[in-house]
């Protein structure tokens, strides 16, 4: 009889946040395998996160059905600007509307500074290089007056300046899409401290420590 394999497995929202957790499991050396994200990484946005998730969790519900095991299934999700508590109802209101047989075991944790934003407001806070150009985008900001973006959008906007202005080389500006992309900056550069002492990224490597039963 073959055997099956139980695996940890961890779903996120997006590819941002897929590259972003890769990259600390890495640190981390720890066992986590991470599922193809709820959005698409062709939604700048990832609009429609959320109302995504109950195609994900009925995915998930055929999967062990056919009998695909795991010792832990968690998620993590931003908690934009409607908080930690409220993003924890809708999470569990989901899941509790696919799973109706049985109770499904989930860990939650929701991304956040101060109890709101997403990861983008997370890596703000550990970046570890200079970030002239990048912060300059606040009074970019003011120049806009009614016209400004919101934080959600300003905080995208500063990874990406950050990222291709700050953090890249001429050279590799001249192909910013492969050598300046999220992807690259987050898992093959060193442009964000994974070991920074703030509290929010101290609860998010706890969490994966806990799910990951290390």
């Amino acid at each position: 009889m073959e055997d099956i394999e139980v695996s940890n497995l961890l779903i996120v929202e997006s590819e941002n946040d897929k590259f972003f957790i890769e990259a600390l499991i890495t640190n981390m050396n720890l066992n986590v395998k991470v599922d193809n994200p709820i959005c698409s990484i062709d939604e700048y946005n990832c609009i429609g996160g959320i109302g995504k998730l109950k195609y994900k969790f009925e995915e998930l519900k055929s999967r062990i059905l056919k009998g695909d095991e795991f010792n832990n299934i968690g998620i993590i999700f931003d908690a934009d600007s409607i908080g930690i508590d409220k993003r924890t109802e809708e999470i569990e209101k989901i899941k509790n509307s696919v799973f109706t047989q049985y109770d499904l075991e989930l860990k939650i944790f929701i991304m956040n500074v101060d109890g709101n934003g997403e990861l983008e407001t997370l890596l703000k806070q550990i970046k570890s290089k200079p970030s002239p150009i990048a912060d300059c985008l606040n009074s970019w900001q003011e120049c806009l007056n009614e016209k400004q973006l919101t934080k959600k959008e300003l905080d995208k906007f500063w990874i990406q300046i950050y990222q291709r202005y700050d953090c890249c080389s001429k050279k590799e500006k001249k192909q910013a899409g492969i050598k300046c992309n999220n992807e690259v900056s987050l898992k093959n550069k060193s442009i964000y401290n994974f070991d920074k002492n703030i509290k929010e990224l101290i609860d998010l490597k706890r969490f994966l420590e806990n799910f990951s039963g290390n």
